[in-house]
């Protein structure tokens, strides 16, 4: 279902959601109670305590930190508002109703819902186009069990409360394209979601698992993306920022990896970065077998009060450094304000300024003290908010 939205974003967000306690009956005192006194991280606490939040959906688009910036280029009185109501899935010739007829074929600011719980298994990897926004909040979504998402080519992309698992590797083929026309795609490899030439792109509040390569791929020249909120889990290879030692277009990579929870049973690549810049900040990584934290290449990396519990087994140091013949003392990585338990270690390069992230006044963010970090993530990866309860 398709519609052309008018609403504008309500700035005051504040009195929006004093009105909303005050004049809203359906909500008891109990839960507006509950809600307001959680402890939410800065992404968060700018739209869930609003218990309208249904009726404002894009208040979500100011509320991204980070390299992405705010996505308010993704809402407007523009915005095409498109509802997925048939979970079937056809990769050339999609159908009103599909997610990939709302994701590909249409074009323009677009704002995807769901009109029920689903489970979609889709054919073909989804190519997304830019300026869209795939939003789950309020109904339990899985892409999973074959193909998965992919971002190519395209800019300004929120994915928001999926679950995503079980991803197998692709054969060559033909599929709708981010443009909406047909054309052949090479195979794929079988990760959650990867990233291809994309920027501006915002992956929050997802739960991803269990996929036949990695849960996250950033490459081949994709910069200025937030990965916050998300849970990762059950999963060898987890996160990769860069596409290959040799790709050197990466070295303008710049990615915000925030609020998220790595664990139970993952066991390296959170991230593995090549040639870029990560600030890794306000995470909570319960465990790792290999590693947590590595690259190669000469990546610069700030890691910022975030909470590393070394597994009882196996490794106990976060970082891995791939060894080379001209590499190996370009590397930084620095550790500031971090937490180590169970005996985890974390070697730093020694010398020099810890680098900045240089986030621009739209970008930037309080990183909070490590103490709160079990409380901030405790709600990472997707809702489980029904079509009526608080989030």
């Amino acid at each position: 279902m398709v519609s052309n939205g008018t609403n504008s974003v309500p700035w005051s967000f504040f009195l929006a959601i004093l009105i909303a306690i005050v004049f809203t009956p359906k909500f008891s005192f109990a839960k507006q109670s509950k809600l307001m006194g959680m402890k939410m991280n800065t992404i968060d606490r700018c739209w869930r305590p609003n218990p309208e939040w249904r009726k404002y959906r894009q208040q979500l688009a100011t509320c991204s930190v980070g390299y992405v910036g705010k996505m308010t280029n993704n809402i407007g009185n523009d915005l095409i508002h498109y509802k997925v109501t048939d979970p079937n899935d056809d990769p050339i010739n999609p159908k009103p109703g599909m997610l990939r007829y709302g994701a590909s074929v249409i074009q323009g600011k677009v704002w995807i819902t769901f009109q029920k719980d689903m489970n979609i298994k889709l054919i073909k990897p989804l190519l997304i186009s830019s300026f869209t926004t795939i939003d789950g909040r309020g109904v339990n979504v899985h892409i999973a069990d074959n193909a998965c998402l992919m971002i190519s080519k395209a800019t300004n992309i929120i994915i928001h409360s999926l679950r995503i698992h079980h991803c197998k590797a692709q054969a060559p083929g033909m599929v709708m394209g981010p443009n909406g026309k047909v054309i052949h795609i090479g195979p794929v490899d079988g990760d959650a979601i990867r990233l291809v030439t994309a920027s501006k792109i915002w992956i929050d509040h997802n739960t991803l698992y269990e996929c036949e390569d990695g849960l996250l791929d950033v490459t081949r020249g994709s910069t200025n993306v937030t990965i916050s909120n998300n849970w990762f889990r059950e999963q060898d290879k987890v996160m990769l920022l860069g596409h290959d030692d040799g790709y050197l277009r990466d070295i303008n990579m710049k990615v915000t990896v925030v609020y998220n929870h790595f664990g139970p049973n993952c066991n390296q690549r959170m991230p593995r970065i090549r040639h870029g810049y990560a600030h890794v900040a306000n995470n909570l990584y319960l465990g790792w077998m290999q590693y947590a934290i590595g690259g190669s290449m000469g990546p610069s990396l700030k890691s910022e009060s975030n909470l590393f519990i070394a597994p009882k087994i196996w490794s106990k140091e976060v970082t891995w450094r791939k060894i080379g013949n001209t590499n190996e003392d370009k590397w930084k990585f620095y550790s500031v304000r971090d937490a180590f338990e169970n005996g985890a270690s974390f070697m730093v390069t020694k010398g020099g300024r810890v680098p900045k992230p240089n986030y621009s006044k739209e970008q930037s963010f309080k990183v909070v003290d490590v103490k709160s970090i079990r409380s901030l993530t405790r709600s990472s990866g997707a809702f489980k908010c029904s079509s009526t309860s608080i989030c």
